[in-house]
């Protein structure tokens, strides 16, 4: 095994845990399978009462928005106005900021924190530097350097560990969406985090099937759902909220009511239809701010309305005054 700290070690723990190979035992179990998608802030969304908190971290990101909250007014819609360019140009680039530009703005900011750990792995996985991650070059770095035939001897299980593996190759050819083998920084993000990318879809759904269907039918039968959510002691009476799991199975669980879950109805537990937060916070900005109801904004229209976009200084402390107000 080849151990190499410090930027290895970080994206380990964020897939694998502190182990140097990733443990066997790792991962997801139970409730902690289920993907839901994060509120876009923690902040009321209370514009009635000048509070547009919720707005700003929607639309920046919390930490960006905490940023802005340190600008004049003045720098502060120069870096919007900066940030509405950047809008147009990853879109269509026709002055305008459509619906759709703005949603996707909305969606790539609320994803940077992912996008960051990512980036600062990037040069340990990078071995080469040629900025593109070769399957090789993952393998070598989240397993070690084998020689041909001697794969995993090294280890109690060697079995699990190549059924390991083949499974994260399997996750990185879906992930290398062009099918060149090399994975660009957006490629290596949907390998290490697949829920956020609609296209991994399938084989996220597809490891969860394979881990909980201990008895390998190609289905989720009530008891290896219960498994997979606890362990029970000997002589050891099953708690209520067990029964209450195995009753939301039935109820919920196995939608068309066969007694098992198949590979639709695992998707719809472990990655429930969720609403398009972005696209709400998007049609809402557009609603406030396009003045001449052409369902499209314009730079001015935007920076007209720059408080509900981001923050200042001077918004920090009128929304600080509001809230004294409202504990009044």
């Amino acid at each position: 095994m080849m151990w190499r700290p410090s930027l290895l070690l970080l994206l380990l723990l964020l897939r694998h845990g502190a182990q140097g190979k990733p443990s066997p035992d790792a991962g997801p179990h139970g409730q902690g399978r289920v993907h839901q998608a994060a509120p876009l802030s923690d902040a009321p969304h209370d514009d009635a009462h000048g509070n547009f908190q919720y707005d700003h971290e929607a639309f920046l990101g919390r930490e960006v928005a905490k940023e802005f909250d340190q600008l004049t007014p003045e720098e502060s819609q120069a870096r919007l106005g900066r940030i509405v360019d950047r809008m147009d140009r990853a879109g269509d680039g026709d002055g305008w900021v459509s619906l759709a530009e703005l949603r996707s703005w909305i969606a790539h900011t609320q994803q940077r924190h992912i996008r960051d750990s990512v980036s600062a792995a990037w040069d340990t996985y990078d071995t080469d530097r040629d900025g593109r991650v070769g399957w090789e070059e993952l393998r070598n770095a989240t397993y070690g350097h084998y020689a041909p035939g001697e794969e995993f001897h090294d280890v109690e299980d060697p079995e699990t560990y190549k059924k390991m593996l083949a499974r994260d190759e399997r996750r990185f050819r879906v992930a290398d969406q062009d099918g060149d083998s090399l994975a660009t920084r957006e490629e290596l993000t949907a390998f290490l985090h697949p829920e956020d990318f609609p296209h991994m879809r399938d084989i996220v759904i597809a490891e969860a099937l394979e881990d909980v269907d201990r008895n390998k039918d190609g289905y989720v039968q009530v008891e290896e759902y219960i498994a997979d959510l606890y362990t029970a002691e000997p002589g050891e009476e099953e708690p209520a909220w067990v029964q209450t799991e195995r009753q939301q199975f039935r109820d919920f669980r196995d939608l068309n009511k066969d007694g098992h879950l198949d590979g639709n109805e695992v998707g719809y537990w472990i990655l429930p239809p969720a609403q398009d937060q972005p696209l709400v916070e998007a049609n809402h900005l557009l609603h406030e701010s396009d003045t001449d109801k052409d369902g499209r904004l314009s730079k001015a229209e935007i920076l007209g309305n720059w408080n509900m976009f981001v923050g200042s200084q001077a918004t920090n402390y009128g929304e600080d005054l509001t809230r004294h107000h409202d504990e009044l």
